[in-house]
């Protein structure tokens, strides 16, 4: 997985904005105005990117995989992992680890905006 193939899987899987809040070298993916993956845009020998995970599961998964998966660089470990892409894990897994993600972040939404996001 590059980055380019990131941002098209970020953007086909629901209505995501992309953004650059955090000055111009990262960017973001947010639902319903919140964070489900950070990338830094100046990757180009080895794409990493931080997404949500469910506590257990990302302590199942830093141990099964400790060279791919990583506390989430700045971000609350308990709750953040970093990806290094194109090690241990084929894009098919890394793309359910940010399906995840975004399935984290949609489920914490408010009821309203739920519904907005799955056009009900």
């Amino acid at each position: 997985m590059n980055i380019e193939d990131l941002r098209e899987y970020c953007l086909s899987i629901g209505p995501v904005m992309e953004e650059t809040p955090f000055g111009p070298d990262t960017l973001v993916f947010k639902v319903g105005g919140k964070i489900f993956l950070l990338v830094g845009l100046d990757q180009v020998d080895e794409l990493r990117f931080n997404v949500k995970c469910n506590p257990e599961w990302a302590i199942e998964l830093r141990e099964r995989h400790e060279h791919t998966v990583l506390p989430g660089y700045h971000m609350n470990k308990k709750h953040w992992n970093t990806i290094i892409a194109n090690r241990e894990l084929d894009d098919r897994k890394l793309e359910e680890l940010i399906l995840h993600s975004y399935q984290l972040i949609v489920e914490s939404l408010p009821v309203k905006i739920r519904q907005e996001i799955s056009g009900r």
